[in-house]
């Protein structure tokens, strides 16, 4: 089977299983809640930062309150979410930043959005495609390890990993596919002990049952 046909088949089968709406993981409102959100996310699950952003947001109700945030107290606030010295000093300059140049709105642009503090290719392309619903993948673990396992990539930066896909995939998929394999990430391709038995993508996986 070629290469096109088997990802086409893959496809098929995502569809068929998992939701073809386009669904983010992460609770938020508006732009800027999805931006600092995603940068909580780093190492730390979506739920739990789901936990942490409905306190979060209720105490600093603007990006103003971000930016003015005294970096102790916000510290304390997003603790759980792990590493969050760094991440309590982006947010703020984040902010800082967003209020200052952009006039309080979140770009669109990704060289813009990854001039942000704390704001990588990940975060950018999470925003591009929530926000602004422009066709972007984002890299995550359990993309860039299930498209290792597909045989989609071999590369171990997310970055490589996310141009190789893009040359694979049709941009129709590109939102999708994050969406998708986050699923099949925590259902059936688990880290530890994939049910590759059990998986309706085995037929096309060159890692089944290794």
């Amino acid at each position: 089977m070629k290469k096109a046909e088997r990802v086409q088949k893959i496809l098929d089968l995502l569809d068929e299983h998992y939701s073809v709406q386009k669904k983010c993981w992460l609770d938020y409102d508006n732009a800027w809640h999805l931006l600092i959100a995603t940068i909580l996310s780093a190492q730390c699950t979506d739920a739990r930062v789901n936990i942490v952003t409905k306190d979060l947001f209720r105490k600093y109700q603007s990006l103003e309150d971000f930016a003015n945030a005294d970096l102790k107290e916000l510290e304390q606030d997003i603790h759980s979410t792990g590493f969050y010295h760094n991440k309590a000093k982006n947010i703020i300059a984040c902010a800082d930043k967003l209020v200052k140049e952009y006039g309080g709105e979140v770009p669109s642009d990704i060289d813009a959005l990854t001039s942000l503090p704390g704001v990588g290719r990940k975060t950018a392309n999470v925003i591009r495609g929530n926000i602004y619903d422009i066709p972007s993948i984002v890299v995550d673990t359990h993309v860039g390890r299930i498209s290792r396992k597909l045989g989609l990539t071999k590369n171990e930066d997310p970055t490589k990993v996310e141009y190789d896909l893009e040359k694979t995939l049709p941009k129709d998929h590109w939102i999708l596919w994050n969406i998708q394999i986050i699923a099949h990430g925590r259902t059936i391709c688990t880290a530890r002990s994939p049910k590759c038995a059990e998986c309706f993508l085995a037929p096309y996986c060159p890692s089944a049952g290794k």
